[in-house]
């Protein structure tokens, strides 16, 4: 049995349109960046605390676990804490081009298995009419870097490079390869 340690509706849909059975049993965990800790480092901590809390439960499934975060400038922007930080974000990412980093474990009696994928996202210069709109569609909320690529978001976004997936938040090719055992790339 795959269990998802996630809450993520998002992470849920890739998983069902990909064909991967699973149930869902999430672990709350400090979310908290460690000093000096790079993007991609931290979204793989997260993975493999959230993957082993749930593990802890139920140590006869495969746990995956994921977190994804976006960086500009070496800043993590994890989701807005209100609309003025969305706003904030949003201003920050407009016009320029940023980084989403999933990191994904699996947890099992085989040990642990552990990847991270990055994108980069373009996005268009927004006018403050636009972030305004933006904000107001509630979309922001509860999404790393205040957007969602899959949403009304995309009509900001001219270009990506690397997996669509990953920036909705969960890289579907990356997981299929851990769950079957293939390779992983190397940080």
């Amino acid at each position: 049995m795959l269990i998802l340690a996630s809450r993520s509706p998002r992470r849920s849909e890739l998983l069902v349109a990909a064909g991967i059975s699973f149930e869902v049993l999430a672990a709350d965990i400090d979310e908290t960046p460690h000093g000096n800790e790079s993007p991609a480092a931290y979204v793989e901590r997260l993975a493999i605390e959230k993957a082993r809390a749930v593990y802890a439960w139920r140590p006869a499934a495969r746990v995956l676990g994921a977190d994804t975060t976006v960086t500009i400038d070496g800043e993590i922007l994890g989701k807005p804490v209100d609309e003025a930080d969305a706003r904030r974000m949003l201003r920050l990412l407009s016009g320029r081009v940023h980084d989403v980093h999933t990191g994904v474990a699996l947890v099992s009696a085989a040990g642990v298995r552990s990847a991270v994928d990055t994108t980069r996202v373009w996005f268009r210069s927004m006018t403050d009419d636009d972030i305004s709109w933006y904000v107001t569609t509630g979309e922001p909320v509860d999404r790393a870097g205040a957007y969602a690529i899959q949403g009304f978001a995309s009509r900001f976004i001219p270009r990506i490079e690397g997996s669509y997936s990953n920036v909705v938040g969960l890289p579907v090719a990356l997981v299929s390869s851990i769950l079957n055992g293939g390779s992983l790339p190397h940080l």
